[in-house]
C-alpha cells in the first residue's frame, strides 16, 4: 500500500472566531459531534510505539468498507528503537493532520508509551478551529486529557489500528468503534460486581483512560478537573503495588473526592510480588475510594482485553443500574 503525503491546508478564519467564547465553543462542540459520513477521509497515525504496515492492513480494509477514505500520516514507519520514530518525527506527524482540515477523524495506529513525550510540542490552533475526532485508548489518555482539559472537545475511547489485526480483532469491539464513529445508539451493559459501592442511577460527563497515564499527568497542563466527572479507569500489566501507589496519589491530590461516579474498567495481566501485595486490583481500587459516597461500578467491557467497547469521552452519560446489571448510556441517544 502507497503512503499517502497529507498536505498542510492553511485554516481560515471561522464564522464561530467572531462569536463571544462560550457560544463559539458550543459551535464547536456541535460540530466535532457531527458523525462522520462515507466519504470522509480518516488519518492513521503513530504517536508512540511503532507499526508497520501489515499489522494495519485489516484495519484500512474495515475502515474503507465503513465507506471511509483512509490516509495515511506522514513518516507512519518511521521507527527509533521502540518509537515510531524519534518526538520530533512523531509530533510533526501528528501537527500535520491536526492541522489538515480535510481529515475528519484521527485514528491512532497503537498505544505503547510516547505520546506524553511529544504533547507539548504540539500546537493545537488549528485542531481548535477545524476539530476532528480522535480515537484510540492506553496510552493514547494522554491526547484524550489534553484535548478536553485546554478546549472541551470530546474524543473517542476505543480499539486502535493495532487492534483490528486478524488475530486480536474482536467483532463486538470493532462494532461498537463503527457505532460511534457514526452516531448509532451504543450502550453498553455488564454484570453488577461484588464490590460495587453506592449504586444508583447518575448522569454526568464522561472522562480518564488509563490509570498509568491519568498518573503521569498530574500537575500537567493535560490535568483533567474531574470535579462532578464520571471517571473511568482501566489499566495494563502494573504491579499490584503500582496500582495502589497511583490510587494514593490521586486520592491526595483531591482527584476522587467530587467524582460524579467511578467506572472501573479492565487491569489487566497484572503482577505481583515473591511477598504478595495481599488484594486484587479492584480491591486495591475500592478501597482507594471506600470513604466516599458516589456510585462506583466495577466490570466495564473497556481496556486492554480483546473485548474493548467504545466510550465517548468529553460529553454526558448515563449509568443506570437495573436488574439486568450497569447500563452506559451516551446522553441524548436513543435506546
Amino acid at each position: 500500500m502507497r503512503q499517502v503525503a497529507i498536505t498542510h491546508i492553511p485554516v481560515q478564519q471561522t464564522a464561530e472566531d467572531k462569536l463571544p467564547a462560550k457560544q463559539a465553543q458550543a459551535v464547536k462542540v456541535n460540530l466535532l459531534r457531527k458523525p462522520l459520513e462515507k466519504g470522509d477521509k480518516i488519518a492513521i497515525v503513530a504517536t508512540a510505539r511503532k507499526i508497520n504496515e501489515t499489522e494495519i492492513t485489516n484495519a484500512v480494509s474495515i475502515l474503507k468498507g465503513w465507506g471511509l477514505e483512509v490516509v495515511f500520516a506522514p513518516y507512519l514507519f518511521e521507527e527509533e528503537n521502540q518509537y515510531a520514530g524519534n518526538d520530533n518525527i512523531r509530533s510533526k506527524s501528528l501537527q500535520l493532520v491536526l492541522d489538515d482540515p480535510s481529515i475528519k477523524a484521527i485514528f491512532c495506529a497503537r498505544g505503547g508509551y510516547g505520546t506524553v513525550r511529544i504533547i507539548d510540542a504540539l500546537d493545537f490552533t488549528a485542531f481548535n478551529d477545524t476539530p476532528k475526532w480522535i480515537i484510540g485508548y492506553s496510552d493514547i489518555t494522554v491526547l484524550h486529557a489534553h484535548i478536553f482539559t485546554n478546549f472541551k472537545l470530546p474524543s473517542i475511547h476505543a480499539i486502535m489500528a493495532f487492534n483490528m489485526q486478524t488475530e486480536r480483532a474482536h467483532n463486538e469491539s470493532i462494532e461498537s468503534l463503527r457505532k460511534v464513529i457514526f452516531a448509532e445508539p451504543n450502550e453498553i451493559t455488564f454484570l453488577k460486581h461484588s464490590l460495587n459501592q453506592h449504586e444508583k442511577n447518575v448522569s454526568g460527563i464522561l472522562t480518564g483512560g488509563n490509570l498509568s497515564v491519568l498518573y503521569s499527568i498530574l500537575g500537567s497542563k493535560s490535568e483533567t478537573d474531574l470535579t462532578d466527572k464520571i471517571l473511568f479507569l482501566e489499566d495494563l500489566d502494573e504491579y499490584l503495588y503500582h496500582i495502589d501507589r497511583m490510587m494514593q496519589g490521586l486520592k491526595r491530590s483531591g482527584k476522587l473526592k467530587h467524582l460524579k461516579a467511578l467506572v472501573v474498567g479492565d487491569m489487566s495481566d497484572m503482577k505481583d510480588n515473591i511477598i504478595p501485595f495481599g488484594k486484587s486490583a479492584y480491591e486495591i481500587i475500592a478501597e482507594s475510594i471506600s470513604t466516599y459516597n458516589y456510585p462506583v461500578f466495577f466490570g466495564a467491557p473497556c481496556g486492554h482485553e480483546r473485548r474493548n467497547l467504545a466510550l465517548m469521552f468529553g460529553v454526558e452519560y448515563n449509568l443506570i443500574s437495573s436488574v439486568e446489571g450497569i447500563i452506559m448510556q451516551q446522553a441524548g441517544q436513543p435506546a
